[in-house]
């Protein structure tokens, strides 16, 4: 059986062994610093590593770690960074915490002398910084760049500047990308982007040089409340452009993609919810199920939600508007508990994720207590199929390497108990 294979089964909620997913995705990944470790660990050429997403600053996994890993799925993903510059041009750069990595062209740092490290939209010093490494810190906060606000002259459009058709420099990349995952014998991810309604990651746009319209975090969350016709015309502008691109890149890819990776939006905190049941109705729901709609119409592909935290009493919702897949499936989160998620919603949708619990465990805990937590979570998620081992969200630098083979072998062995 092809690792693809393996994939689709637990797509088809198909009995089997559990498939697996490492770096498929920017919230399925590891960062750089774990994945320099585990190349020395099993012993592959020890040269930089690949900063293939810099705001969180993960690692390509290249083809000879994912065999190590045993990863069943490969991730192909947009021309441009979060930070508005191209993954090419690669030169090497010393991170402050004194690792070797390769950086793209556009990674044009500003580093003071406090350790703290600044980066630029599109690779532009002369526009202000948009994201932030602080001294000590392994990864880049955005800076929130929002100019003072005028209810007035307040104008939707300047909320879709980053929702554009397709341009060919776009089709030459995505034509590459399904072309060196053809053949691969993984389950194909595909990550096109512009379909995550406020997403509040992209809210503060890193990758403009001058951001326009409401960008400050905080102003978003009130404008679900205050401003809802802004946020409207704000999505329904963003779900038209995605449906025309979806089109685009559907003729492209063809059955080579697996699973589209529609929503990076978080609606949990570790408690909680960022809006109500009803909210999401109202204000979420009708987008998504005019892209979930397409995507089965149109293709076969499944459709992937991602949403940290306490998102228990929106599964059904999120079921509802047609997303197959839901990760990272924070367990550690209020009323997320394995056995029940499993019980009450396994039948209806994929959980890709919640492997482990990375705030705690994978971090912090013993090599012994990773593999109990793993093969719990494995026994708890895996009958019936319609499970894809991930960690929940990506692994963290410091992470010990021990920590994570640890859990790359408890794996292991529950599927070959399995079989």
């Amino acid at each position: 059986m092809t690792s693809r294979e393996k994939v689709r089964r637990a797509l088809r909620h198909e009995a089997g062994p559990v498939p697996v997913d490492f770096g498929s995705t920017g919230v399925t990944s590891l960062h750089v610093s774990c994945v320099a470790a585990l190349r020395r660990h099993y012993g592959l050429p020890d040269h930089p590593v690949k900063v293939c997403e810099p705001f969180q600053m993960l690692g390509e996994l290249e083809e000879d770690l994912l065999a190590a890993l045993g990863s069943d799925c490969a991730g192909i993903s947009g021309r441009s960074t979060m930070f508005g510059f191209a993954n090419e041009g690669w030169r090497e750069w010393r991170a402050p915490w004194g690792q070797v990595v390769l950086v793209p062209e556009g990674f044009r740092p500003r580093e003071l002398p406090s350790g703290d490290v600044y980066l630029f939209p599109a690779g532009d010093t002369a526009a202000p910084a948009s994201g932030h490494l602080p001294a000590g810190g392994y990864f880049f906060d955005a800076i929130v760049r929002q100019p003072p606000l005028d209810e007035a002259r307040l104008d939707p459009a300047e909320n879709c500047e980053e929702f554009q058709p397709l341009a060919p420099a776009d089709l030459v990349h995505w034509a590459a990308e399904l072309d060196r995952v053809r053949g691969s014998g993984r389950a194909v991810h595909a990550c096109l982007g512009g379909t995550a309604f406020g997403d509040i990651a992209l809210v503060p746009a890193p990758f403009l040089r001058r951001p326009r319209g409401i960008r400050d975090v905080g102003e978003w969350y009130i404008s679900l409340v205050e401003r809802r016709p802004y946020v409207h015309a704000v999505f329904a502008r963003q779900c038209e452009v995605a449906l025309e691109n979806l089109a685009v890149f559907a003729a492209l890819a063809g059955d080579t993609v697996d699973v589209l990776c529609v929503c990076g939006t978080d609606f949990g905190t570790q408690s909680s919810q960022f809006c109500s049941p009803e909210t999401f109705d109202e204000l979420f729901a009708p987008y998504y199920r005019r892209i979930n709609d397409w995507v089965h119409r149109h293709t076969g592909w499944r459709t992937f939600k991602h949403s940290c935290g306490a998102v228990r009493p929106l599964i059904d919702r999120f079921i509802g508007v047609g997303f197959d897949i839901l990760n990272p499936v924070q367990c550690s989160a209020k009323d997320m508990d394995p056995g029940r998620l499993k019980a009450d919603f396994g039948d209806r949708i994929v959980f890709w994720g919640g492997g482990v619990d990375t705030q705690h465990t994978l971090p912090f805990g013993t090599p012994a207590e990773v593999r109990a937590q793993v093969t719990d979570r494995l026994r708890a998620f895996s009958p019936g199929g319609g499970f894809v081992f991930n960690t929940i969200h990506n692994v963290q630098a410091r992470t010990p390497v021990a920590n994570i083979v640890a859990m790359v072998d408890a794996i292991r062995d529950f599927n070959g108990r399995a079989t």
